[in-house]
């Protein structure tokens, strides 16, 4: 139920939210619906969208056509915002998308087309890993997509998440997955250390920089309660699939090689090839720096805990919820049929 306290952070106001149809962007939409915005989602298939309306009151959610290869696109769905969120981005580079037109030129597109339209009130989904010098094409286009933002609106808020998780996540869930299907889970990067944060957290975290409580011009890093390794993460999704799987734990040079053998494949079958079982040389290059919330954002405040969330959701409170399907018989694993039902 939306809250009228909170109607009036929006007040009726238009908040034009690109890729906002996405895994990020549906939560995203109901906590700016909760909070009295009028979301205009600028997707590239607003017919595939039509599931975000019932976020919201009625006409409150409405969703346009928007493509960052067409700049005329974006700036018609400006046309009268109040403010923007870019949640953009791509994992991995299939043919079009690519991460320098996506990442980086689609943030400057938005940026200006933002800039143009006198829209100041802008937030940046980026990632922890952005750096002009990171090993990752990945990392260097999402440090590309800040400095273009920030040249253009320096009062834009960038929020850099470390690996999301939710119902519709492809972390936990591709795992649980390949549990599923497979004797063995190959990882890489097995000490690797993430800092998962709740989809729902990320998503409180973008309307409260809308509503004024980020420093402008700020990068906030945003990580869950727990810090655990790539291998504890794993062992942690065959606990609660109950799937006894061994984890192979692969060498960068062994992902590496694997990740060449998997994308040609993927391009001698035109793509054809399970996205289960893909990687990439980035992805592996990736995996090479922890995915922490640094020591310089916890003293500084430019965190989860710095935006108000003081208690954000921990792997165990969510994970379990949407991880029970993976069981062999679900969440009455316990239940025998000769025990009958109460």
């Amino acid at each position: 139920m939306i809250g009228d306290n909170n109607l009036t952070i929006g007040a009726g106001r238009v908040v034009t939210v690109f890729g906002g149809s996405g895994f990020v962007g549906r939560h995203v939409v109901r906590a700016l619906a909760r909070d009295g915005w009028r979301v205009r989602v600028a997707c590239r298939r607003p017919d595939l969208a039509f599931f975000l309306q019932p976020l919201g009151r009625v006409g409150q959610v409405m969703a346009v056509q928007a493509n960052v290869r067409h700049p005329e696109s974006i700036a018609a769905a400006l046309q009268g915002a109040s403010a923007a969120v870019n949640l953009v981005g791509i994992l991995a580079e299939t043919g079009a998308q690519k991460f320098a037109s996506v990442q980086a030129g689609g943030a400057r597109v938005i940026a200006e087309a933002a800039k143009a339209a006198g829209v100041e009130n802008v937030v940046h989904i980026s990632a922890i890993g952005a750096d002009p010098q990171s090993l990752s094409a990945y990392g260097r286009s999402k440090a590309e997509g800040e400095a273009a933002m920030l040249a253009a609106i320096p009062s834009a808020v960038i929020l850099r998440p470390s690996v999301i998780f939710g119902p519709e996540d492809d972390f936990f869930n591709r795992f649980a997955t390949m549990a599923r299907y497979f004797s063995a889970v190959p990882i890489v990067g097995a000490d690797t250390k993430f800092q998962p944060v709740y989809v729902g957290d990320v998503a409180e975290a973008v309307a409260a920089a809308l509503a004024g409580r980020a420093k402008p011009g700020a990068v906030y890093e945003l990580g869950g309660p727990e810090i655990k390794s790539f291998a504890e993460i794993v062992d942690y999704v065959l606990k609660v699939a109950q799937r006894k799987r061994a984890v192979l734990k692969l060498s960068f040079g062994f992902g590496k090689l694997m990740a060449v053998m998997t994308q040609m494949l993927t391009k001698l079958s035109f793509g054809l090839f399970p996205k289960l079982l893909r990687m990439t040389r980035d992805q592996v290059d990736l995996l090479k720096r922890d995915n922490v919330v640094s020591d310089a954002a916890k003293s500084e405040g430019r965190t989860l805990e710095g935006l108000g969330i003081a208690y954000p959701q921990s792997i165990e409170a969510i994970v379990p919820t949407y991880l029970y399907r993976f069981r062999k018989v679900g969440q009455y694993q316990t239940q025998r049929m000769d025990e009958g039902f109460s």
